[in-house]
């Protein structure tokens, strides 16, 4: 099992023309020890790609977590896929390098239509990173944007609570 650590922010927009893969996921568990996903990833070619994945606990600043993925046949991930809670969340995720280093920007589609979130993956969490100007604010480590939590309360239900 490997480490993830990664940190996430709020972007204002999604730069045009970058290479894009769109993405299915859903839930087969969700509790604050462990989180359990399937995800199929459709390139720009229509190749799909099935991952089953466990997560552990986020760490105490939400930067860090245990984290297990195996590649699954596409008839697995359609069953599995029928288990999930609802609403599926569905992205495309924009690939994006600057100085160096590997974005990957999510554009979210129906219930969280509207949220655009950046992530970067990192070697440790000490490492430092420039930020690309269209970074609106940190939000690692606040749950409401784990896309579990997106599962479980869209980001169209946001405002009515305001």
């Amino acid at each position: 099992m490997t480490v993830e650590i990664e940190r996430k922010f709020i972007l204002s927009k999604i730069p045009n023309t970058l290479p894009k893969l769109e993405i299915k996921q859903g839930y087969l568990q969700t509790d604050k020890d462990r989180t359990v996903r399937i995800r199929s990833v459709t390139d720009l070619d229509g190749f799909i790609k099935n991952i089953l994945t466990i997560k552990g606990p986020s760490s105490e600043n939400g930067m860090s977590r245990f984290e297990y993925e195996t590649i699954i046949p596409n008839k697995n991930a359609k069953d599995l896929f029928k288990l999930c809670y609802k609403p599926l969340i569905e992205k495309t995720r924009h690939i994006y390098i600057f100085d160096g280093m590997k974005w990957e920007l999510d554009e979210f589609h129906e219930a969280n239509k509207g949220l655009l979130i950046g992530e970067i993956e990192l070697k440790s969490e000490s490492v430092n990173f420039k930020l690309p100007n269209f970074i609106v604010e940190e939000v690692t480590g606040q749950k409401k944007y784990y896309n579990s939590m997106l599962q479980k309360y869209p980001f169209s239900e946001w405002e009515k609570d305001s």
